[in-house]
């Protein structure tokens, strides 16, 4: 009778969590639609005065874009499900923080390719020319080497005397730190002169350092952390995404892309036969494990962590965000009304989870409660700084009065009340928040950490 009430509560839950995931997917997506129909609506009816306010930008900013193009670019870096500029129309993952500052860069990386995958494309995204993901790794996990083709980078003179600033939400934040050991690895092919001081600093915003409990919660196996549950909200996400890839609608695919086109899943490459055999698990990422979210659980990013490193020129800052707090010895959410409904229940779940006693720990020296504190997607103890297998030089930050001399090599880090979705789709959600966020995150890249001498900003060189 117990077990049948368990699963019942299961199921409901399931379904419960489903719901809310496909509406907010389906509120996202229709915001995107409304947001450019209404656009193209206005620039029908005022398109000459619109002509006209471009021209008058562009006589007003030509003043200062040598000094614009002086400035190392930052690169923001989204996350799990993200979307990069020219995605979803005119809706901003970051919401609209790269319009902050000038000189920022939006990739549109795969939302659900592993964190290698979307590191390789963040590099030719950058530089230009056509993604190649390795013969060796493409072979291992069954899809072809080669993938979009980037006619003109984004930054096609980034080198060691011409670093970037990287700022990464999420899982965002590991594919940077993935990229920069490939730079200090020289593992991209026609590139031998790479190095890790081709980047400058490292930003990270609820970034997924140590992997998180979520993903066994979302249907991952503890044990091998690789595989899915049979019943799972992950089970329906991978059904769902093999049908969208395969079916291959153009103009759907314009609008939002998981990322898997190297798997050649559509139904021209692949038939009805192709399709069986992806839905049956035999082939194509959810099979092989190329995807991010056996890269998000902690025995995957203790794997990571093992080949990464900090290095000794490159800056490093992290925000970490918690919803939780404890009464009387008991970790629970620190606000309802304050956590978006999409992770309320997560939060709940996650200060509550405990490790399957059956199961070996993830690493030497695992304690439940040390990653109960959380934001309904990434434990806080996984955001603040690399820690397992080996922790990374850290220091914490109470307030960013104390920013002023940061070090390189170190990893700083603040933590910060909220959930973790809070700082991006929705500015008005944070509101004041949002814009000291930012404006903390992108000052520190343009005057505090510069290796070399500090440069002119555009609107100080008037001065």
């Amino acid at each position: 009778m117990l077990r049948c009430w368990t699963a019942a509560l299961q199921l409901t839950e399931l379904f419960v969590s489903s719901l809310v995931h496909m509406l907010y997917g389906f509120y996202i997506f229709s915001s995107a639609v409304a947001g450019d129909l209404s656009q193209g609506l206005s620039d029908w009816l005022f398109k000459p005065n619109a002509d006209f306010a471009v021209k008058r930008e562009q006589r007003a900013c030509s003043a200062s874009r040598t000094s614009v193009e002086d400035l190392p670019p930052i690169v923001l870096v989204h996350g799990i499900f993200g979307f990069g500029k020219g995605r979803l129309g005119g809706l901003s993952y970051f919401a609209g923080a790269e319009n902050k500052y000038e000189r920022v860069l939006v990739p549109d990386l795969g939302s659900l390719t592993s964190i290698y995958d979307r590191a390789r494309e963040l590099f030719y995204y950058l530089k230009g020319g056509q993604v190649d993901y390795g013969e060796e790794h493409s072979k291992a996990c069954g899809h072809s080497q080669f993938g979009r083709t980037y006619e003109q980078g984004n930054y096609p003179e980034w080198d060691e005397d011409h670093p970037i600033h990287f700022v990464g939400h999420s899982a965002g934040a590991q594919v940077v730190r993935v990229l920069q050991q490939m730079l200090a690895d020289k593992a991209f092919k026609g590139y031998e002169n790479t190095s890790e001081n081709w980047v400058l600093s490292i930003t990270s915003l609820s970034g997924a350092f140590n992997g998180t409990t979520r993903t066994y919660l979302d249907g991952m196996h503890p044990e091998d952390w690789k595989s899915l549950k049979p019943i799972s909200l992950l089970q329906i996400c991978r059904l769902g995404v093999i049908v969208y890839d395969w079916l291959d609608l153009a103009w759907l695919k314009e609008y939002y892309n998981f990322g898997f086109d190297h798997f050649n899943m559509s139904w021209k490459k692949k038939g009805i036969s192709g399709l069986v055999d992806c839905l049956l698990g035999n082939v194509g990422p959810f099979a092989s494990g190329d995807w991010i979210l056996p890269d998000l659980t902690i025995q995957g990013s203790v794997e990571l962590n093992s080949h990464l490193h900090t290095f000794p020129n490159t800056y490093y800052f992290s925000y970490a965000t918690k919803r939780t707090r404890k009464i009387m010895g008991v970790t629970v959410p620190s606000s309802i009304l304050g956590v978006h409904p999409l992770l309320l229940i997560r939060v709940l779940q996650m200060s509550q989870w405990r490790h399957p006693l059956d199961v070996a720990p993830p690493f030497k020296g695992y304690r439940d409660e040390d990653w109960q504190d959380n934001d309904g997607a990434i434990n806080t103890i996984s955001m603040t700084h690399p820690r397992f297998p080996v922790e990374h030089p850290s220091h914490f930050i109470q307030d960013d009065s104390q920013c002023q001399s940061l070090q390189p090599g170190i990893w700083y880090y603040k933590v910060v009340e909220g959930d973790h979705i809070l700082f991006i789709i929705n500015r008005e959600r944070a509101g004041v928040e949002f814009d000291l966020m930012y404006d903390s995150i992108f000052e520190r890249c343009r005057k505090h950490v510069f290796k070399r001498n500090p440069q002119m900003l555009p609107n100080e060189a008037q001065h």
